[in-house]
């Protein structure tokens, strides 16, 4: 698969790490384009890190966790989900293209699932790259 566009992506520990997990223990095929770095938490995530991750050359960006409801640490994605509307409006200031830029949920069980955001991400940020 092709490495045109690098995508970091911010996987909480409990679900979504599992779940990419899941991804290569079921042999599911998704682009390669991302690398995953494992959160304990989203409710943790620090928005300097995601534009630190600009910064440092990153296409595109992905922070994904357990579904509201769902948190291992009972309301940390509640916490992320304000986080991320205001880093949204923060990141359109500074021009940054919201396809650039996105936020999920995916459980421990959805290694499909979570080859399909992966994939869904890469297709936007390459769009982006080709309208620059």
């Amino acid at each position: 698969m092709k490495q045109d566009v690098n995508i970091i992506g911010f996987l909480c520990n409990w679900c979504s790490y599992a779940g990419a997990d899941l991804t290569g223990l079921s042999r599911i095929v998704y682009p390669t384009n991302i690398k995953i770095i494992r959160i304990p938490c989203t409710g943790r995530m620090d928005p300097v890190l995601i534009m630190e991750a600009f910064h440092n050359g990153a296409d595109g960006v992905l922070v994904s966790g357990c579904h509201p409801g769902d948190c291992h640490y009972t309301e940390g994605n509640y916490y992320w989900r304000r986080r991320h509307a205001a880093l949204k409006r923060l990141l359109e200031f500074f021009g940054i293209d919201e396809r650039r830029f996105q936020a999920t949920w995916v459980s421990a069980s959805e290694g499909k699932r979570f080859a399909e955001v992966v994939k869904k991400v890469v297709d936007d940020v390459r769009d982006w790259k080709k309208d620059e």
